[in-house]
């Protein structure tokens, strides 16, 4: 991995890689300081930014598009791709025909993504996932979720952790698999502490996807593809803790390392 002075030596000197965002999608709806509908906006949280930002990165949020010309066209001047945290991922989507509340879906990003995660993987772009992020990427692959955590068993002699909403503190610890690329991008360490704000996470695994990380109550917590050079997604949310937990930044630096080349 990159250390933190060579990248921000690159950074400034202007040579920062061009990390893609996806975006998140918020509806606004009518108040009394707009009564009119507004369109609904493409976003990302500024702490997801910044994080970016102050690992040497160059982030760009993307258009959520349904042309295939058009995000093949970024992808291929993208050196790395960030999927972020938002509204739940859409059962139907591994043949879970179950009633499930529509307000908690986002149809519009679950299309775009599965596209986006199919087409980097493809173009082999280093690719890190946050929370809903790590979950599509599991579903893009194959894979298949746990749609209610606590519902979850924990393992023998442990009750559930809180796993939601706790973001700018941890929340619970995490232990992670030796020798993994998770292990290597917090630095080394192989038990750390997360914060956690979720009530779905990974269940079946999809293709090639590798279970590297579970909280200590047993919740999966990582998961990565190991036939590419660098694809993590984490269940937490690194993007609110980068400035207080190294391991947080640690993650940040390492994606932006390999989205660097280094």
């Amino acid at each position: 991995m990159a250390k933190l002075e060579d990248i921000t030596a690159a950074a400034q000197a202007g040579d920062r890689p061009l990390i893609l965002v996806a975006p998140r999608l918020e509806q606004c709806q009518p108040c009394l300081k707009m009564p009119e509908a507004l369109a609904p906006e493409e976003t990302a949280a500024t702490v997801f930014l910044d994080a970016i930002l102050a690992a040497g990165g160059l982030p760009l949020i993307m258009p959520l598009t349904e042309d295939d010309g058009v995000l093949a066209r970024m992808v291929d001047m993208a050196d790395g791709i960030a999927l972020p945290g938002g509204q739940d991922v859409n059962p139907a989507l591994w043949g879970d025909e179950r009633p499930y509340d529509e307000a908690l879906l986002c149809h519009e990003r679950d299309a775009f993504e599965l596209r986006l995660i199919r087409t980097a993987l493809a173009a082999h772009k280093p690719l890190f996932a946050t929370c809903r992020g790590a979950q599509m990427l599991n579903v893009a692959l194959g894979g298949s979720l746990c749609m209610d955590v606590p519902s979850f068993e924990p393992v023998d002699g442990m009750a559930l952790w809180r796993h939601r909403p706790i973001l700018s503190d941890p929340a619970h610890p995490v232990e992670i698999r030796g020798g993994s690329l998770l292990a290597r991008a917090v630095g080394g360490y192989t038990l750390i502490q997360a914060n956690s704000s979720h009530h779905c996470c990974v269940d079946r695994l999809g293709d090639g996807v590798e279970l590297v990380a579970r909280a200590t109550d047993g919740v999966p917590e990582g998961i990565e593809v190991p036939s590419e050079r660098f694809c993590l997604g984490v269940q937490w949310h690194p993007e609110y803790t980068w400035r207080t937990m190294e391991t947080d930044f640690n993650l940040w630096k390492a994606f932006v390392a390999a989205a660097a080349g280094a």
